[in-house]
């Protein structure tokens, strides 16, 4: 076995806290079940990750077999990893018999014509989702195992879920062999970051619910100057005042946790108001600009500014539309013709 494939699994078992790793190597499957009675999983990280690299070292390991174990891994603790969502396009609306064997062949086949130092490792799950590991080089040095990107594929879907090493020069070849494995002809970021995968799934595959609002608020019934100009202290106090916050709050975002979302960003596009006699603006031309938000929970903290007394309950749909515009973000861009990357605003 190679020394870098050896210092490789060592280091991939050293990240796995010690009372995981028999499960991480059963998972795994490459070592036998009468291999793994003999190691002892009381010792010290360090000893456990000696044994089981000279268990690897019987059985030939190679790249393929490390890169397996870190791609386990990564699906275990996808949290530790940021990643940001893709959407892609077909030319038309119909539906192509998905075949994993051609996808893989594809993909490989484009990557590897444009590089010929990478290592491409595949693995499949049970949610149709197809997780990819590749190992980047160039062409005159080997691929760096310990900065790989990873791209989480739902077949017949368009949206692809991508945590990038940190040589981001590699991107344009990875989308260009994911829209040729896939049969699709256009990729674009949606600007959508996150830790947690699994929330970044649920917005773009509707699977949490989140109204969205269509009306105006109305102003609240028995409302008068005195209570206009209390302090917000006195307004939190009233009791009425705390129900109608809360009730908006569930309309417009449901009664369940958001997706835990951690940055987002849109264009907005509008045109200025200004009184014609005041003549402010010689061309009557939009006003833009990029709105970006970034939080360790922006979709709960935008569901807070509410009941916190920091915004004016229902929240205003340019802050609680940041999922739905995520979702629609082709036809969005087709329709304004704006830059890659970017939504827009009513």
């Amino acid at each position: 076995m190679d020394e870098t494939v050896a210092e490789y699994i060592r280091r991939t078992l050293l990240k796995i806290p010690r009372d995981e790793i028999k499960m991480m190597l059963q998972k795994w499957g490459f070592l036998s079940e009468a291999q793994l009675q003999t190691l002892n999983f009381h010792q010290i990280k360090d000893n456990i990750s000696q044994e089981v690299v000279q268990l690897c070292e019987e059985n030939s390991a190679d790249i393929k077999q490390a890169a397996a174990l870190d791609i386990i891994y990564n699906h275990i603790y996808q949290n530790k990893r940021m990643w940001s969502v893709y959407q892609m396009k077909k030319s038309g609306e119909e539906l192509e018999y998905f075949d994993i064997t051609d996808f893989k062949k594809r993909f490989k086949g484009r990557l590897r014509s444009a590089l010929k130092n990478v290592t491409i490792t595949f693995k499949e799950y049970e949610d149709n989702a197809i997780w990819i590991r590749v190992a980047w080089g160039t062409p005159y040095k080997k691929p760096n195992q310990y900065k790989p990107s990873y791209v989480v594929y739902h077949s017949q879907t368009p949206y692809v879920f991508i945590s990038a090493s940190v040589l981001k020069s590699n991107m344009p070849l990875l989308c260009q062999a994911l829209i040729v494995a896939s049969n699709y002809h256009d990729i674009r970021e949606m600007e959508l970051r996150s830790h947690s995968l699994n929330s970044l799934k649920d917005i773009v595959f509707k699977r949490y619910s989140q109204n969205f609002q269509t009306y105006t608020p109305k102003p609240l019934e028995g409302r008068n100057v005195e209570l206009e100009n209390a302090d917000i202290r006195m307004v939190h106090e009233n009791r009425s005042e705390k129900e109608r916050i809360h009730r908006l709050n569930q309309e417009v975002f449901g009664c369940g946790p958001q997706p835990k979302l951690e940055f987002a960003q849109y264009r907005l596009e509008t045109m200025f108001k200004s009184d014609p006699k005041m003549d402010v603006l010689d061309k009557k031309e939009p006003f833009r600009c990029l709105v970006k938000f970034s939080s360790p929970h922006l979709l709960e903290s935008l569901k807070s500014l509410a009941p916190a007394g920091m915004a004016d309950a229902p929240l205003s749909p340019l802050l609680t539309c940041i999922p739905h515009r995520a979702r629609n973000y082709f036809k969005i861009r087709e329709k304004k013709g704006l830059f890659p990357g970017s939504f827009v605003s009513p």
